[in-house]
């Protein structure tokens, strides 16, 4: 189960460096009245974690603990990057903006201030934990709800578990990725859940019923019609997923496969010779064999 840094979350993309990026940046900010200035600490990036579960676990909910190992808040500095009995001193170069302006012909380009990184600030005496950056990587146990009727996709979002910001800066947020394992009896789609299951062919024949599994871990009834051919689905309704937020749950779906007996010993196979002798009982071959004579009549 990696965590991966989330490529939807900011602090990516542009040109970077300078350029246009900066061009338009500084266009912005002064349309908008601002200062173009980046003073403040850095925000942590948004995380992902890919969590995989069963559908059994998807049909109930579930409760789970997982550990990572993020960027985590500097306990010798409190996050400020600096060394105990010190502070963090306003940068000499952009005097705290994060920024500075240079002319380059007809436009006034701001950049990141090198010297303070766009922090608006520089430390003169680091903390010896983590070197100035206000943060060290730690081991996290975290308690995941993953809500019933989840589907693979599905996002859920743990507000401020994420790494955290520079020099004190708020934490980002972690996305936990549900992925829904395949099942070895029942295949989803959508709410619905879909499942084929072997039907005796003296039940399809005589009428019945038969048991059938579902996810609550409990055996339902399934009433069989006389002469059931295979591939018949029978909809039960409401034994499907629940519904992730509001609505109904959805239904499951049986599609019979009528079994053809083997291994018959000598009295089972005298019945079963008598039954065939004993007139048509299968008018689906003799609709077909009827349908092959006139192709052959009329070519």
């Amino acid at each position: 189960m990696p965590l991966l840094t989330n490529p939807l979350a900011g602090g990516g993309g542009g040109f970077g460096g300078g350029g246009f990026s900066d061009i338009f940046d500084q266009m912005f900010s002064e349309f908008s009245g601002g200062g173009g200035g980046r003073q403040g600490n850095q925000g942590g990036n948004d995380l992902r974690y890919d969590m995989s579960i069963s559908l059994e676990d998807a049909f109930t909910g579930l409760q789970q603990d997982i550990s990572i190992t993020v960027p985590s808040e500097c306990d010798g500095c409190s996050g400020s990057g600096a060394a105990d009995g010190s502070k963090p001193s306003t940068c000499g170069t952009c005097g705290g903006a994060g920024r500075v302006r240079a002319q380059q012909g007809f436009f006034a380009v701001e950049r990141t201030c090198h010297a303070c990184q766009g922090m608006g600030q520089v430390i003169s005496d680091p903390c010896r934990t983590c070197g100035g950056e206000g943060r060290v990587q730690r081991a996290k146990t975290l308690a995941v709800s993953i809500p019933a009727g989840v589907d693979t996709g599905t996002r859920i979002r743990l507000s401020g578990k994420g790494e955290a910001g520079l020099r004190g800066g708020p934490a980002g947020d972690l996305y936990i990725f549900v992925n829904v394992d395949p099942h070895l009896i029942f295949a989803r789609d959508g709410g619905n859940l879909h499942a084929r299951i072997p039907l005796p062919m003296t039940v399809a024949a005589l009428g019945g019923s038969i048991d059938v599994p579902t996810l609550e871990g409990k055996m339902a009834r399934l009433t069989i019609e006389a002469g059931t051919q295979s591939g018949r689905k029978f909809r039960m309704r409401g034994k499907g997923m629940p519904a992730l937020r509001r609505g109904n749950p959805g239904d499951q779906i049986i599609e019979v496969q009528v079994e053809t007996p083997t291994n018959l010993n000598k009295k089972q196979k005298e019945l079963l010779e008598a039954f065939s002798n004993s007139g048509n009982t299968s008018p689906e071959s003799s609709s077909f064999l009827e349908r092959v004579k006139r192709i052959w009549a009329d070519s």
